[in-house]
């Protein structure tokens, strides 16, 4: 992964030192994090920018690393952006389309701010969805249903709250693992095209 630089995308929140994706940041070598922009203003478009100016500030393979509604973020950015992505982890996206508990936007603010509808449409690059068990802002099932229509793996991970640092969960070692699952597989895919290019043209010259 020297070459693959890690893009974290925060949810509604602002800047938390013992959060997981802070946690990551500072000890992945490449890592890039777009700056929480809270909860008082939840207009979508300014974070939708906000990834696309962060992602095109660097260059060549791109993971993005998505916790909560910065989940939903990315599948939005992936429905606009140009800029080639290897592979996302998007940890315990909520379920937006349901009214989510005292002190979260109501639906009315997200429809107004842009998130709704969530999209449904496959992403154009591999990805993995961590799912709980026991997650306030969206139930297991209606998490798959989202996983299976974006084409992404779900990883079941227990019962582990809205895996924040109120529901216990400061680091999180796993997205280390999912992150380098993702770019295994994008090398994996990589060699399999420079293979098939490599036959395509040797077939080529003995016609």
């Amino acid at each position: 992964m020297t070459d693959t630089t890690v893009l974290i995308v925060p949810g509604l929140r602002d800047h938390a030192p013992d959060h997981w994706q802070t946690l990551l940041a500072a000890r992945t070598p490449r890592a890039v994090s777009v700056e929480p922009m809270g909860r008082a203003n939840v207009d979508l478009v300014p974070r939708l920018d906000a990834i696309e100016s962060a992602a095109n500030a660097v260059q060549g393979p791109l993971i993005v690393v998505g916790h909560s509604a910065g989940s939903i973020m990315v599948v939005h950015w992936a429905v606009r952006t140009k800029r080639p992505v290897a592979g996302a982890l998007l940890a315990v996206p909520p379920d937006l389309e349901t009214p989510m508990p005292a002190g979260y936007p109501t639906m009315d603010a997200l429809e107004k701010g842009g998130w709704l509808p969530v999209p449904r449409e496959p992403l154009p690059f591999p990805s993995v969805v961590a799912a709980s068990l026991d997650d306030p802002l969206g139930r297991f099932d209606q998490i798959l249903e989202l996983s299976e229509a974006w084409g992404s793996r779900l990883v079941n991970l227990g019962a582990v709250g809205h895996l924040n640092p109120a529901s216990g969960y400061g680091d999180w070692p796993r997205a280390d693992e999912l992150i380098k699952e993702l770019a295994g597989a994008t090398r994996r895919h990589e060699q399999q095209e420079h293979e098939k290019r490599r036959e395509d043209a040797e077939s080529n010259t003995l016609r």
